[in-house]
């Protein structure tokens, strides 16, 4: 053991330190980097309202929306409100029991899109949709399932159970897109209601696949200056052990011949 406290092997062992230091922080730092989203899929959603797709663009009236595709998707559409269509859906808010409010934007002719305008803690006080003929821009979302299963069948009138396509068709005359569109905050619907929160972006994780090859030959690097380190600790510690049996056996020659000459 004397051997590896020698000032060179000091140096090794420093040496051997700071490589594994450097070479454990470049495989973590590759290793995140290969599976971060890649910058075309974050975004911001008020560019994403800039940029937003007509609605008839993305999916047609009647039609099942695929969720994977275009769920938080940023669209546009016109039409006027249907105000005597409105209804309550009962939803938590931060542990408070409220409503959000939808209705029905007519679109065209016996086709409507379902808005949601947002919730509020007071369902007996929620101020009127604009009226007239208005363009609004939001978020399309998949509809709410239904939880466990179990669909109530008690609701109040006024009020449905959940945002859905196969719910609200039983209390609006409309042909209705798929999901529902959620309002931003300043979208004159959303007047004395608290918004919809906007999506987040995107979870899908794309890999890097040129990060995580640094990543691995980071670990690599790192793997094999241990492995040399374990080489030369064990062959100088097997020349240092030899040397001490040859100097052992030398003197205990040199012993022997001295004895025999006396």
């Amino acid at each position: 053991m004397r051997t590896l406290l020698s000032p060179r092997w000091i140096g090794l062992h420093l040496l051997l330190a700071l490589v594994v230091v450097v070479c454990s922080a470049g495989t973590y730092w590759q290793s995140l980097r290969s599976v971060e989203p890649d910058r075309e899929v974050i975004t911001n959603p008020a560019e994403d309202l800039a940029d937003a797709t007509p609605l008839d663009d993305l999916i047609d009236p009647g039609a099942y929306m695929h969720p994977d595709l275009y769920a938080n998707t940023a669209v546009e559409a016109t039409g006027h409100y249907d105000t005597d269509a409105q209804l309550l859906v009962p939803r938590f808010s931060d542990g408070v029991r409220g409503y959000d409010v939808v209705l029905p934007l007519v679109t065209g002719d016996g086709t409507a899109v379902t808005v949601n305008r947002g919730w509020t803690e007071d369902g007996s006080d929620v101020p009127d949709a604009p009226g007239g003929r208005v363009t609004i821009t939001g978020w399309i979302l998949p509809p709410d399932a239904a939880t466990d299963g179990v669909v109530p069948v008690d609701t109040p009138d006024g009020q449905v159970e959940r945002i859905a396509t196969s719910v609200l068709v039983n209390e609006w005359d409309y042909r209705l897109y798929e999901g529902y569109v959620a309002l931003p905050e300043d979208d004159p619907a959303t007047a004395s209601l608290r918004p919809v929160p906007p999506p987040e972006p995107p979870t899908e994780i794309t890999v890097n696949w040129r990060s995580l090859g640094y990543a691995v030959q980071w670990a690599m690097f790192g793997v094999s200056a241990i492995a040399f380190w374990v080489v030369r600790v064990r062959r100088d510690v097997k020349e240092a052990r030899s040397q001490r049996e040859r100097a052992s056996e030398t003197e205990g020659g040199a012993g022997q011949t001295v004895g025999a000459g006396s």
